[in-house]
């Protein structure tokens, strides 16, 4: 019986080493990851999709190009909030 007790509080207590140790581990490997420079891709649905050049301007109005093969895809923001959308394809 005294056996018994024994593995319980030896369980009990690597339980809580554990459970004080995870969150440490974990926000410090979120730290050390970081984002490749260069890196021009988003994850969405699972599936890699061009990130846009996007410039901002200092209005609030923006502009962003994305390459799709030989088309351009343009998309303007203006400080009004109207929104335009073009798409330009190269022979």
């Amino acid at each position: 019986m005294k056996r018994f007790w024994i593995s319980v509080v030896v369980t009990a207590v690597a339980g809580l080493g554990l459970a004080t140790a995870a969150p440490a581990y974990s926000a410090a490997d979120a730290q050390a990851q970081a984002t490749p420079k260069g890196w021009n891709y988003e994850i969405k649905g699972g599936k890699r999709v061009p990130k846009g050049d996007r410039v901002t301007k200092a209005d609030g109005s923006w502009r962003e190009e994305m390459r799709h093969g030989k088309c351009v895809t343009v998309k303007e923001k203006t400080a009004t909030g109207e929104y335009r959308e073009s798409r330009r394809c190269d022979d």
